[in-house]
C-alpha cells in the first residue's frame, strides 16, 4: 500500500469515527427497562378493590392545533412548527376540557419537553400548572428524543413524552422499550424510541394495579414494526393477567378496528394494512370502543383521529383505544368530540370503570 493511498484510508477511517462520536452525542439510546421517578405533590388517596375508576386518553399533538398541515403528515404539507398563540390556546383547551371531565387517570401522548419546534416548551410542566388541583401524582417518558436531528424540516432538537396524570397515588413507575423500526443503523439513532410508561398504583387491600401508556409508531408503508410492537405489548399484558394484576391501558395505537381500512379512501389507507395487527390484542382482551361500535351503524362516534389535511372535513377514523383487563368491567364510554376538533388531530377517548372486587 502506498504512503498516500495509507493516510487517506487513515483519514476516512477518523472522519468516520468522529462522524459516529458525533452521532452518538446527539441522541439517545433508552434501556429496554427504566425504572422512571413519580411525582406526588400531596399525599393522595389509595384506590380501592371495586370502585369506580374514570380514565381519559388522548394524543394532544404538542399543543399544535388544527390550523396546519405539517411535512410529516399524511398530507405532506409544508407547516414545520405551530406558533406560540396557537400552542397557548390548545394548552388552554387540554386543561379546559380535562377539567370539565375530571377523570381520576389521564394519559397523554405527544407532550413536547425541549423540541425545537414547540419552542422548548415543556407542555407537561404548563399543562400541570392548570390542573395540579386535580392530580397530585404523575408519571412520564420520553418516547422520541434527540439533541439534533439533521432532518431539513427539523434541524434541531426532538423531545416528545408520555404522560399520566393520576388522582390517585402513584407507588412506582417503568418505561419498557418497545421494538424499534429496522432501519439502518444511522438512521435508527434518530427515529422515535415508542414505548410502554407503566405506573402501578396501590390498592388499599394490598395489591395493585397497572396502567399503562403508549403511542405506537406511526408508519409511512405497511412493515413488521407495529406487529412487533402490538406482539410486545401483548407479552406485558398477558404477565400482568397471569399474576392477576387487574389492567388497562390506553393510548395512540396508529392502527384501525376491523373493517375501517375498506371505507377509507385508497390514498388515506397507505400507513395501513387490511388485516390490522391489533387482532392479537381484540382477541384477548376488551377494547375501547369495540370493533362492532367502530364499525357499527354509530360508527361515526367512535372516530378518534381528525388528520392534517384540508380534503378531510372532520374524524374519518379509529386509531386511539382503551383495552383491560376483563376482570375489570366497564359502565360506559365515549369519544368527546363536540368541543376538541380544533384542539388535536386526536380526539379524546373516556371510559368508566369498575375495579374488581377484593376476593
Amino acid at each position: 500500500m502506498t504512503r498516500p493511498l495509507r493516510y487517506t484510508l487513515l483519514g476516512l477511517l477518523i472522519v468516520i469515527a468522529l462522524a459516529g462520536a458525533m452521532v452518538y452525542s446527539l441522541t439517545w439510546r433508552p434501556d429496554a427497562r427504566e425504572v422512571l421517578p413519580v411525582s406526588c405533590s400531596t399525599q393522595a388517596p389509595t384506590l380501592a378493590p371495586g370502585q369506580a375508576l374514570k380514565v381519559m386518553t388522548w394524543n394532544v399533538q404538542y399543543l399544535a392545533g388544527k390550523r396546519y398541515v405539517f411535512w410529516n403528515d399524511l398530507a405532506a404539507g409544508t407547516d414545520e412548527a405551530p406558533t406560540a398563540d396557537d400552542m397557548a390556546f390548545s394548552l388552554d383547551e387540554v386543561a379546559r376540557v380535562i377539567r370539565d371531565e375530571q377523570p381520576d387517570i389521564v394519559l397523554l401522548q405527544e407532550l413536547d419537553d425541549g423540541a425545537k419546534a414547540s419552542d422548548y416548551q415543556n407542555q407537561l410542566k404548563l399543562l400541570q400548572e392548570r390542573v395540579a388541583d386535580l392530580y397530585p401524582c404523575s408519571a412520564h417518558a420520553f418516547d422520541w428524543k434527540a439533541d439534533f436531528i439533521p432532518d431539513p424540516h427539523i434541524f434541531g432538537s426532538v423531545g416528545r413524552q408520555l404522560a399520566t396524570l393520576s388522582r390517585y397515588e402513584i407507588e412506582h413507575a417503568e418505561r419498557l422499550q418497545l421494538p424499534v423500526s429496522e432501519v439502518n443503523l444511522i438512521s435508527r439513532q434518530f427515529k422515535p424510541k415508542n414505548a410502554l410508561l407503566v405506573t402501578y398504583l396501590p390498592l388499599s387491600d394490598g395489591g395493585q394495579m397497572a396502567v399503562l401508556n403508549t403511542h405506537l409508531d406511526r408508519a409511512t408503508q405497511p412493515d413488521e414494526t407495529l406487529q412487533a410492537q402490538i406482539s410486545a405489548v401483548a407479552k406485558v399484558l398477558d404477565k400482568f393477567e397471569s399474576h392477576g394484576t387487574p389492567w388497562l391501558i390506553g393510548g395512540d395505537f396508529n392502527l384501525l378496528p376491523l373493517g375501517q381500512y375498506q371505507r377509507l379512501p385508497s390514498e388515506q389507507r397507505t400507513p395501513y394494512s387490511a388485516d390490522s395487527a391489533l387482532h392479537v390484542l381484540w382477541d384477548k382482551y376488551p377494547m375501547i370502543p369495540t370493533n362492532n361500535e367502530a364499525g357499527g351503524i354509530d360508527r361515526a362516534r367512535w372516530l378518534t383521529h381528525y388528520p392534517n389535511d384540508t380534503n378531510v372535513s372532520g374524524p374519518d377514523r379509529t386509531v386511539d383505544y382503551l383495552f383491560y383487563s376483563p376482570r375489570i368491567k366497564r359502565v360506559e364510554a365515549r369519544v368527546r368530540q363536540d368541543d376538541t376538533l380544533r384542539i388535536s388531530d386526536h380526539l379524546p377517548v373516556i371510559a368508566r370503570f369498575l375495579l374488581p372486587a377484593a376476593p
